[in-house]
């Protein structure tokens, strides 16, 4: 809770305790009773004042505050005191509800993105000189040892490693990289040591320009208006102008100018819309509630509001449809009998190494190596591994790396990472290492489509292997090898083509989708794997990175807005007929009261069944 939320709140319980007070007041303390009475209404109610006559001057006359200050104001002349501060008093707590739902405070998304380096290592005259990356100049050379960060893009020209190019792409496998070759900034260096010549100036560097996207992306963004502001818009000038015409009507007519006036100024207490006012915030944050109970953190109702209106969802896919985290696949052996001595031969052979491919060898043999003799292991950096087995020479790696042995690896192979391998003087064949896809991440696509959802995937990984994930999930559209700054120009794009009057998600796990979290009209960041950028970024999080939480997530929102569409419905229609009651002198101050608190309850009971949404299986 912020500290305008505490200083809110404090105002509320003053003024309420002070209400109270009022109430006990002695009917024989005569004119000192509207003193007492406006002690607790200033308390509570003059923002509200203060915001209406900030309006007024700006030319923005209707709108709630002028409406709030019209109908208390109008309880006071008519000697309704208890009422003017009580509807005042009920109209701050909803106000407060909906303020601690929208504007929950976010930290920098920039200060949490930390994949700018802080220097960068340059060869300045035949010595290595620490510097800010902003001094580098284009054509200097970097020198980047295994575990640091690559400060500015450029070509290598010394060396060969791998790199974790998840900040980037989102993508957990490193990318090989060799001399001649392009990097990026912001990418980790694994294994060797890189010398790279600067390509681009720090301020038009890959890094730079996601730190930019983000920062823009936010700013661009349109953000879901208030419904009671828009309900005011058209509400609060019938309602004035009635009460207008009513009093003006009814005196030339009649000639009793005061009667009229005091329907009118009835007409206008009767309007008063404090039903809507406490049970819509409030059906926005017992969603928000509801869904926090199932693992789901809504930033807003505003965000509520625009989910269920989502008719496109954009997926990242690793770590969001897949769980970044790559296993065996299947095993492709020559012959048939021999998958168990591919398997072996592989994750023996890649025993000594850390990479993320022979770690998910060695897991899906579980065999122990200790009882085995791996010498002369030679790792070639983005090639494979050549080892003597138990006295036998086993190569391990991509087609490439065989082929310069004598060996004839498969060419049809499926889209992921293929391990060859041979052993004992010829090829045995090739194990696939990929990604997993997450359990319900098919169900979820497929549930969507039911409920008539566009479903695309927007993914930093090859063609290949982007086009195989959609196929198998039953996804409608995907785009692959895409960065950052793609992904976001393709959101823009994706953006323009959505239905009128819909809103399109975006859900993303990695620093990589702040940019197009940022962007979309409603952001969904996976909470448990997911990095902090992304998290502070999106509007909703889904926080144990089950993409059917996403159902639950638009299931919340379509019962919310559902509820308050009910009670606009029956708060108008209740509202309506006492305005007609009051317009003919047939409904008094007090039964006017009685049948808007009525309302206000019975719309505040509906409102929270969002309290009690039936939990996803």
């Amino acid at each position: 809770m912020t500290r305008r939320h505490k200083q809110t709140l404090a105002r509320i319980l003053v003024a309420g305790v002070l209400l109270i007070a009022a109430v006990l007041t002695p009917q024989a303390w005569g004119l000192w009773r509207l003193p007492i009475f406006l002690i607790p209404y200033f308390v509570v109610g003059w923002d509200v004042l203060w915001e209406a006559i900030c309006n007024i001057a700006h030319g923005e006359i209707f709108d709630e505050n002028f409406l709030m200050c019209v109908a208390t104001l109008g309880a006071l002349v008519l000697g309704e005191y208890a009422e003017a501060v009580g509807v005042m008093l009920f109209y701050q707590v909803g106000e407060l509800f909906q303020s601690l739902a929208v504007n929950k405070s976010r930290r920098s998304i920039a200060q949490l993105m930390d994949i700018r380096p802080d220097s960068a290592h340059v060869l300045r005259g035949g010595e290595e000189v620490t510097v800010d990356p902003d001094e580098v100049q284009v054509g200097e050379t970097l020198v980047v040892r295994p575990g640091e960060r690559i400060a500015l893009d450029g070509v290598v020209v010394e060396g060969s490693s791998s790199l974790d190019t998840a900040a980037l792409t989102g993508e957990s496998m490193p990318r090989d990289v060799e001399e001649g070759q392009e990097v990026s900034s912001g990418c980790v260096n694994l294994t060797g040591l890189l010398h790279i010549e600067v390509s681009r100036p720090f301020g038009q560097s890959t890094v730079a320009r996601i730190l930019e996207l983000v920062e823009n992306a936010a700013a661009k963004k349109a953000k879901a208006e208030h419904f009671i502001t828009r309900f005011a818009r058209w509400y609060t000038p019938v309602v004035v102008l009635g009460a207008a015409a009513l009093a003006i009507v009814g005196g030339l007519v009649t000639g009793h100018w005061g009667e009229w006036v005091r329907r009118a100024l009835i007409f206008l207490v009767i309007s008063c819309p404090c039903a809507l006012v406490i049970s819509i915030p409030m059906a926005f944050f017992g969603g928000i509630g509801g869904a926090s109970r199932q693992g789901v953190l809504v930033k807003g109702g505003n965000y509520l509001e625009l989910l269920a209106k989502t008719r496109t969802v954009v997926f990242d896919k690793t770590g969001t449809l897949t769980q970044g985290k790559f296993a065996l696949s299947g095993l492709y052996p020559v012959r048939d009998e021999e998958e168990e001595p591919l398997l072996r031969w592989a994750a023996l052979a890649e025993s000594h190494s850390n990479h993320p491919i022979a770690q998910s060898l060695r897991r899906a043999w579980q065999g122990d190596v200790k009882d085995h003799t791996v010498t002369d292991v030679e790792e070639i950096p983005g090639r494979g591994v050549c080892a003597t087995v138990d006295g036998v020479e086993v190569l391990a790696g991509n087609a490439v790396f065989l082929s310069q042995h004598g060996f004839t690896p498969a060419q049809d192979v499926p889209a992921g990472t293929v391990v060859h391998v041979a052993a004992q003087g010829r090829y045995l064949g090739f194990a696939l290492i990929a990604d997993q896809v997450k359990d319900h991440a098919a169900k979820t696509i497929a549930q969507l489509k039911q409920q008539g959802v566009r479903t695309v995937m927007l993914t930093g990984d090859s063609r290949e292997v982007g086009e195989q994930m959609a196929q198998r999930l039953g996804l409608d559209q995907v785009h692959a090898q895409l960065l950052p700054q793609d992904k976001v120009d393709q959101l823009e794009q994706l953006l323009e083509q959505k239905p009128e009057g819909t809103a399109l998600a975006y859900v993303g796990d990695g620093v990589n989708d702040a940019p197009v979290l940022s962007r979309a009209d409603v952001g969904v960041a996976m909470g448990g794997m997911g990095s902090d950028a992304a998290i502070e970024a999106a509007d909703v999080v889904l926080m144990d990175d089950d993409p059917a939480k996403l159902l639950t997530a638009m299931s919340i929102a379509r019962k919310c807005r559902a509820i308050v569409i009910e009670n606009i419905v029956f708060a108008l229609g209740v509202k309506g007929l006492f305005l007609a009651m009051g317009a003919f002198g047939v409904a008094t101050m007090w039964e006017a009261v009685f049948a808007d608190v009525g309302v206000a309850v019975i719309a505040i009971l509906n409102a929270s069944r969002m309290l009690y949404h039936k939990k996803s299986t």
